[in-house]
């Protein structure tokens, strides 16, 4: 075999994808305005179906709480589906539903988000009802005591009674030792249920308010109409009034690894580890998000490739990246094979990350890698929903929403030597989280 033909032929192929990568993004157009009440609204047009999204991110999550108080943003994400004061209580999904539509939301550390995707026609109903649950939203003992189970049930079906349901709480607690990241969006039950209905009600009037909002709509709409509907339903909204809490705190940088055993109802030991990044908005973040791709991003990924498939030590190595505005966690989980001793399981991970560290990324799978991007970044903005999303979340996070046009250049600019490089920076042991979940029915003989 001709090795040099071989590697003439990979390296053309590499920057035939670079090639088309760098031009594959095709421009967001969109228009912005700010209503005086501090709304900040995004709109994008695509005619090319007859459904619009509509969606508000409110920039509160779990690090905006009180201490004393955790589990308010998430709660709240379930609160403001009761209804309102035009809108019955359970009435909320009823209703887009009933017009075809569809309606979510979730809650992270950071924000807060809601969404509907409905037929373009039917676009002032969603408006009017985001703004109904903006400045009219139903908070009364009722409800509360409703989303307090609801909450409680969530609890239990996702963490407490699922195999390895506890990692994010466990690692959380660890890898933050001064930021309000250190608890997880469930918050605790026991601040829930000592909470009052004035602290709920406070909670509400501080973060749910226009001024730390914003409102994206995308998809086949008028956009002289659409200002017209946004400024009939959220222009009389008053500006919020309470000290909105963002916490300016830097994660000190540690020095020793963190190491710890949890006994879980599992049958197969696992490996967690993880370790701290930089804000979101780092210039690394983008060299981060494509070593987290490359190390654990689905089967053709390198640690799947060598621990499950070469060496069988794992049926599982997954990448779990928690990309968090005042710096997140680049985390993985490994879920041992049978007969396969947790120990032996990370040191085959460790192996891996280590190796890249010193030999970096072949120019093959570099030029896969960008194509895995590629497509993960087209894939997003294939949907007036993730556009809408997508455009909220840079507005907020990078003080653009423009940041979406720049988000393929920027990976396109990511260096073979930038993913070594990061790799070497961030993924250090001294500094890390590791966890080994065992089998409770092994906590005897340790």
């Amino acid at each position: 075999m001709n090795k040099r033909k071989l590697f003439s032929g990979g390296l053309l192929t590499g920057l035939l994808c670079l090639t088309a990568i760098a031009q594959s993004q095709e421009k967001i157009k969109f228009k912005e305005f700010t209503l005086a009440n501090g709304l900040t609204v995004i709109m994008h047009q695509d005619k090319t179906t007859p459904i619009a999204a509509v969606s508000v991110l409110y920039h509160v999550g779990s690090k905006n709480e009180n201490p004393e108080r955790t589990g308010f943003a998430h709660f709240f994400e379930h609160l403001l589906f009761e209804g309102s004061e035009n809108i019955g209580r359970g009435e909320f999904m009823k209703k887009i539903e009933g017009i075809g539509g569809t309606l979510n939301a979730y809650t992270t550390n950071d924000q807060t988000y809601y969404h509907e995707v409905v037929p373009s026609n039917y676009l002032e109903t969603a408006l009017y009802m985001e703004s109904e649950r903006m400045m009219h939203a139903k908070i009364d003992s009722v409800g509360v005591e409703t989303q307090r189970e609801v909450v409680k049930e969530e609890k239990r079906q996702r963490m407490d009674n699922q195999p390895y349901g506890s990692i994010l709480i466990e690692v959380l607690k660890r890898a933050y030792q001064k930021h309000p990241y250190h608890w997880a969006t469930i918050g605790s039950m026991e601040h829930l249920n000592a909470a009052s209905l004035d602290e709920f009600m406070t909670f509400y009037k501080t973060y749910y308010v226009p001024n730390n909002a914003v409102l994206s709509i995308a998809g086949d709409i008028d956009y002289d109409q659409t200002e017209a509907w946004v400024k009939k339903y959220f222009d009389e909204i008053p500006k919020g009034q309470g000290e909105i809490n963002r916490p300016h705190i830097t994660e000190p940088k540690r020095d020793q690894e963190i190491r710890d055993t949890v006994y879980d109802n599992i049958q197969l030991p696992a490996v967690v580890e993880a370790y701290n990044l930089p804000r979101k908005d780092s210039p690394d973040s983008y060299a981060l998000n494509m070593l987290s791709t490359y190390l654990a991003g689905g089967k053709s990924s390198l640690l799947n490739k060598e621990v499950v498939d070469k060496q069988q030590k794992a049926v599982q190595v997954v990448a779990m990246p928690l990309d968090l505005e005042d710096g997140g966690l680049f985390l993985f989980l490994g879920i041992a094979n049978m007969g396969i001793q947790a120990d032996s399981l990370e040191y085959a991970i460790d192996e891996q990350i280590s190796k890249l560290q010193n030999q970096g990324i072949t120019d093959s799978d570099f030029a896969k890698l960008k194509a895995q991007i590629e497509n993960m970044v087209v894939n997003r903005f294939s949907s007036v929903a993730g556009i809408a999303e997508s455009l909220a979340e840079a507005k907020v996070y990078y003080g653009h929403a423009d940041e979406v046009n720049q988000e393929m250049k920027k990976y396109n600019q990511v260096t073979k030597a930038d993913i070594q490089r990061v790799a070497k920076q961030y993924l250090v042991k001294n500094g890390r989280v590791v966890l080994h979940y065992l089998p409770k029915s092994t906590a005897q003989h340790q």
